[in-house]
């Protein structure tokens, strides 16, 4: 038996506190593979992609009533792929008008247009904000262009992560790399609820510097869409959407005299409203939304 020396001692701890930390420091994610898919959803724990085989969308043309805003929304999308200036996105307003299917829809719209799929869509939790810094750190040298994509963004009393996605956006030493962009949806259109606001303004030393700040974060947005609640035609024109769309075999009259009840029994008119009705529609009729 070989005599224990000092060194040998140092040795045997030293493998110890390399096993320790090696126990407690978990290996490195593996770099993703962007080919699999052309959306993911960022998990920030262990900070991997996780590849979408089918994403939830539909096509663009079925978007009706919102026009405007999907052409400002699609030509901004378009300049990017390209590698032309483009802007941050905010898509802010009724509840139900489309903004979060506007976003895919645009992302594969313009896709398919050029042909293409190096342009990806990201999404990002809300609770997942804070790690926005690591996302884009690991997209920045990357040949592929993506768009960073969080739907129903806002924050409520005692948050602060808007101060971080402030600096990520615009104001950080590095600013956002030339390859990603970011794109929200919202209620509110400052992301910060009105009484917030309203409290800082009557409780600051300075009310007009209190609100300035929270007021500053929407500013990162270069491109504001605003989505707002549709008329009884517009409601009825995205129904008349669905049912050429999906071909489905229905007298006008009724469809109108359905459609009209269902969105009063909901207590609203929205896209997502005419939806659902679709699918009650189409269920009866035993024809599958394929």
């Amino acid at each position: 038996m070989t005599e224990d020396t000092p060194f040998s001692a140092i040795n045997r701890k030293l493998d110890t506190l390399i096993d320790l930390i090696a126990r407690a420091v978990p290996p490195l994610p593996d770099a993703p593979d962007f080919d699999a898919s052309d959306a993911f959803v960022w998990v920030p724990n262990p900070g991997t992609l996780q590849p979408v085989a089918k994403v939830n969308r539909v096509d663009i043309t079925l978007l009706c009533a919102v026009s405007r805003v999907r052409d400002l929304l699609l030509e901004n999308t378009r300049r990017f792929a390209k590698g032309l200036p483009a802007n941050n996105a905010l898509l802010w307003g009724a509840r139900g008008m489309g903004k979060s299917s506007l976003i895919k829809a645009a992302h594969a719209a313009v896709n398919r247009e050029l042909d293409q799929q190096t342009l990806k869509l990201i999404e990002i939790h809300r609770e997942d904000i804070e790690s926005l810094p690591a996302l884009m750190g690991m997209l920045k040298n990357n040949s592929n262009r993506f768009i960073v994509f969080c739907d129903d963004l806002s924050f409520d009393h005692d948050d602060t992560s808007y101060k971080s996605l402030k600096a990520v956006l615009e104001g950080g030493i590095e600013g956002r790399p030339e390859n990603v962009i970011f794109f929200a949806t919202s209620n509110r259109r400052h992301l910060l609820p009105r009484d917030m606001m309203e409290n800082e303004s009557s409780t600051a030393i300075n009310p007009s510097e209190a609100v300035e700040e929270k007021v500053s974060l929407s500013d990162r947005f270069g491109l504001w869409l605003g989505f707002h609640k549709c008329s009884q035609d517009d409601y009825l024109e995205m129904v008349r959407g669905y049912v050429d769309h999906f071909q489905l075999k229905v007298d006008d009259e009724q469809l109108r005299r359905e459609a009209l009840e269902w969105s009063t029994t909901r207590g609203s008119r929205s896209g997502r409203v005419a939806f659902q009705y679709i699918q009650d529609l189409a269920g009866r009729l035993e024809t599958p939304l394929s």
